[in-house]
């Protein structure tokens, strides 16, 4: 373990901690149809009849969902968009283009990311390095995925009817947007784990959560580890799209390591769906998925105290239909954020709205 200098915030080899505890003083999430007849569907704030969104195109229509997230979380807490001093957001498309989209129509300061399914960790934990520093009062970190634009670039238009495979997993149509200050009401972000990059030598693009796993279980070994906490410090520990492929692989590489986090694991592509009624295979992924477990289902939670010490682990696989079509294979990434529900009590206004349309 690297040693820890008074004063400083990074600790081990990939932790920082954020003293200042930056606030998530809103949430919000916005869905697609099959999303919105999942077992989460009240959780979310709107849910969209159509997988358009009154859009000609599913790419446009990605970039209204981010930014109806965006102005959702806005609302929720009182403020204008354009009273944010900076917005980081990712996507899945060629040069992150629903974020650069959405960025454009909001126009404030704007910094587009891309961590493929990890975006959303990412996200925040960007967000929190410029509140905590001192660099900014509010910073909007959302991200956006949608299964048919995703899918017409990554593997096959929906049109095509192409075989869905057991270990294939479908892309959730979605955006969260979370709001993150210096001050104010709500959970609190308390630290970071920036991943590595990490390939086992997965090539299948019908097998995201095998690719993802093994970054998944480097980032949570690395963080227990930096921080010396015991393995029952969180109440939940929560990766983004491994789905059940993946989040096997997962339990088996931490048991091999020496941690056992029991049922305090889950991951949020087995949670969006229904996995046998809804016709997913392995479970959900994007980075909608725990963008918008996150600020709808986890954040009612931690603002209801049923949960009070959460590590949220969103996993990536970096694939691009360049390197597919190479032969390459898919490296993984995976970004945790430790966040703790608001010490006072205060419910604020956080995730799930009942899913308005």
């Amino acid at each position: 373990m690297r040693p820890a200098i008074a004063g400083q915030r990074r600790i081990g080899n990939q932790t920082v901690l954020f003293p200042t505890r930056p606030a998530i003083i809103s949430a919000a999430s916005v869905v697609g149809p099959k999303e919105g007849q999942g077992p989460l569907a009240q959780e979310f704030d709107v849910i969209k009849p159509d997988t358009h969104f009154g859009q000609a195109t599913w790419e446009h229509a990605e970039t209204t969902m981010m930014r109806e997230a965006a102005a959702t979380a806005a609302g929720k807490c009182g403020l204008e968009l354009q009273s944010l001093d900076l917005m980081l957001a990712g996507d899945l498309l060629n040069q992150t283009l629903a974020s650069s989209f959405a960025a454009r129509q909001i126009y404030i300061p704007f910094i587009g990311l891309y961590g493929a399914c990890s975006t959303m960790a990412e996200s925040m934990a960007l967000a929190s390095v410029f509140v905590d520093g001192g660099y900014a009062q509010r910073v909007l970190a959302t991200v956006s995925s949608h299964h048919d634009s995703a899918e017409r670039q990554y593997r096959y238009p929906t049109e095509f009817g192409a075989q869905r495979v057991p270990t294939s997993q479908w892309t959730v149509t979605g955006a969260g947007a979370a709001i993150v200050a210096a001050g104010g009401d709500g959970p609190a972000i308390t630290a970071a784990t920036i991943g590595k990059v990490v390939d086992f030598g997965i090539k299948d693009s019908n097998d995201m959560g095998s690719a993802m796993a093994p970054a998944a279980a480097q980032t949570i070994v690395q963080h227990f580890q930096d921080t010396g906490l015991p393995a029952n410090h969180y109440d939940l520990i929560v990766t983004g799209d491994l789905a059940e492929v993946g989040n096997k692989i997962l339990v088996k590489l931490l048991s091999e390591a020496g941690l056992n986090l029991g049922n305090r694991l889950d991951d949020c592509g087995l949670m969006i769906f229904d996995r046998q009624a809804q016709n997913v295979k392995a479970g959900g992924s994007g980075c909608g998925c725990s963008a918008v477990v996150f600020c709808g289902h986890l954040m009612r939670r931690l603002l209801a105290g049923e949960i009070e010490r959460l590590l949220l682990v969103c996993t990536g696989a970096l694939l691009s239909p360049t390197s597919y079509q190479q032969g390459d294979t898919i490296p993984g990434i995976a970004h945790a954020v430790a966040v703790e529900a608001n010490a006072s009590g205060a419910t604020g206004a956080g995730g799930g709205g009942g899913g308005r349309i």
